[in-house]
């Protein structure tokens, strides 16, 4: 597995926990930036990190703001990305399972860094169901390709 990984500058020390954490699954992670506590565009990173997964390159994504939210609405607007910000384990489970989410957003300014660890063990060890959630991710598909036809 290959975890395409990016922050701001608010997230940049949540961002280096999980990238340690994860190094510790001995999954391989793509470090996307920020690099430094440098003021910077949200929507940039999480562009570069959503590429890895719309190129092949990533399997998932993580993205760290201050809330998770700015990340997720700039995910949200590339093709086949299905973010979700998770503030507990309950939601990074059924974010995967239900809607088939392949990025995970997370606050650094609303998570504490123990809590970020157990929601991201949990959407990494979650998977898809399939069924009926199925023909649900379909449809928020299809409101994707129907909006690129329009644009």
């Amino acid at each position: 597995m290959k975890i395409a990984i990016a922050s701001d500058h608010g997230g940049i020390e949540l961002k280096s926990v999980l990238i340690n954490h994860l190094q510790e699954r001995n999954i391989e992670v793509i470090d996307c930036g920020t690099h430094t506590k440098e003021s910077c565009d949200y929507p940039d990173y999480a562009e570069k990190a959503c590429r890895k997964i719309q190129q092949g390159d990533a399997d998932l994504a993580v993205l760290v703001c201050g809330t998770g939210l700015g990340m997720s609405i700039a995910a949200n607007k590339m093709k086949g990305i299905r973010a979700a910000v998770c503030g507990e384990d309950f939601s990074a489970h059924y974010a995967r399972a239900h809607n088939n989410a392949n990025v995970l957003c997370l606050g650094a300014r609303v998570t504490g860094p123990g809590l970020a660890v157990l929601i991201l063990d949990t959407f990494l060890d979650s998977s898809f169901e399939g069924g009926r959630h199925e023909r649900r991710v379909n449809k928020i598909m299809a409101l994707e390709a129907e909006a690129a036809e329009e644009a």
